[in-house]
């Protein structure tokens, strides 16, 4: 049996540390793709612990190795790549960046498996096995970082029978971890839209296919392809957050309109067939007004699937850590991850770190300019990670 207490002693003591590495990642963010600092500080995090099997790969993504070769190989998760936003947080760790800003947490993710590594490598003749430690970018950009290391081989050699990744949750109280089996977040494609009409004088509209017209239409329009289309037991969503032009005016009706919006759902087979039902709307309602279109449904990331064993198996040894009270199950949630792409390959688990704190007023939600965490998520993120590992391998 794992001693429980000796790996939150452990968490405790590197906690300090914990931060310090915390707070350097989150005063020097850099955006997906673009994490070649992050990464060179994350290698020589790892020498310093003193892991010898590290390597790069997807250019600024990192793995490394732990264990003994020969039994079975358990893979941890970090995202690290930041977001094109501004912080507004007066605190001694701020963004030193303009206009970027780790607002989505992964410089506590990052800091959290750095966390576990150093407990773990105290540990490391216990674990009867192999700890794959991936340090992943890109997870806030197209086509997903997670997507391009699959196809770079991080789930192969050696390959890992499971993978965990843990992320923050700020409605959640600090001390706790949340959980959620089988479907758990959406998927996410991205629509790009170009309505093309003839454009003129505002006040002469028979002269004119006016495209904000047609545009209209097609929003309208759209709005079946859920409800009156997708099973009312799956959750999906169709939504159009931008319509801008090329040109016009108040007297001016312009030549193209412009639309972007997000389709996002749980099944892969109804996703396909949305894709389709979109594709046809907007062709045809196009068509009857005269006007043509282009049409780019980027397809981004899957469904994330918990794998219900594995789920289960980690929300137990939550509750081993935790007690049954710091335990919570969760919702279905729209939101997108690209952890997904690693749960379509192997048995997966994608749980919530809580990080909010009501009495400190530390409840600013993910991707926004306010959001920051209470540190002491840190000690029980990196704990957790460690003991979880530990109990899979002993």
């Amino acid at each position: 049996m794992i001693d429980t207490q000796k790996i939150k002693q452990l968490a405790n003591r590197y906690y300090p540390e914990i931060v310090s590495w915390r707070r350097h990642i989150h005063q020097n963010p850099e955006l997906s793709f673009q994490e070649f600092k992050t990464a060179d500080y994350i290698e020589k995090t790892l020498t310093k612990i003193g892991l010898t099997s590290v390597r790069r790969i997807g250019k600024t993504g990192v793995v490394a190795l732990l264990g003994k070769e020969g039994g079975a190989v358990h893979a941890l998760r970090a995202d690290i790549d930041a977001l094109p936003i501004t912080e507004t947080n007066e605190c001694d760790y701020k963004s030193s960046v303009d206009g970027v800003m780790h607002a989505c947490g992964h410089d506590v993710h990052t800091a959290c498996l750095l966390g576990a590594i150093r407990i773990l490598k105290e540990n490391e003749n216990a674990l009867n096995g192999q700890v794959k430690c991936i340090f992943q970018p890109g997870e806030e950009k197209l086509p997903g970082g997670a997507s391009i290391l699959i196809k770079e081989g991080v789930l192969e050699s050696p390959a890992p029978s499971s993978i965990v990744g843990q992320h923050v949750h700020p409605p959640l109280a600090v001390g706790k971890l949340g959980f959620r089996s089988g479907k758990y977040m959406a998927s996410a494609d991205e629509i790009y839209l170009t309505v093309i009409g003839k454009g003129g004088h505002a006040a002469l509209p028979d002269n004119t296919i006016d495209p904000l017209l047609v545009t209209s239409h097609i929003i309208t329009a759209l709005q079946s392809v859920v409800s009156r289309n997708a099973d009312p037991k799956m959750p999906s969503v169709l939504s159009f957050g931008k319509v801008y032009s090329d040109g016009g005016a108040t007297n001016v009706i312009p030549d193209r309109i412009h639309l972007e919006g997000t389709f996002r759902t749980f099944d892969e087979s109804w996703r396909r067939q949305a894709h389709t039902l979109i594709t046809r709307i907007v062709e045809h309602t196009c068509k009857a007004f005269g006007a043509t279109c282009e049409l780019d449904i980027r397809v981004g990331y899957p469904s994330l699937f918990n794998d219900p064993k594995e789920t289960a198996m980690t929300q137990e040894l939550a509750v081993s850590y935790l007690g049954k009270e710091n335990v919570v199950d969760l919702p279905l949630r729209t939101s997108a991850e690209d952890f997904a792409f690693y749960s379509q390959k192997i048995p997966a688990c994608f749980y919530r770190l809580g990080t909010g704190n009501e009495e400190r007023n530390i409840t600013s939600p993910v991707h926004t300019s306010s959001f920051d965490i209470d540190e002491k998520a840190l000690e029980i993120g990196a704990g957790f990670m460690a003991y979880l590992a530990l109990s899979r391998l002993q």
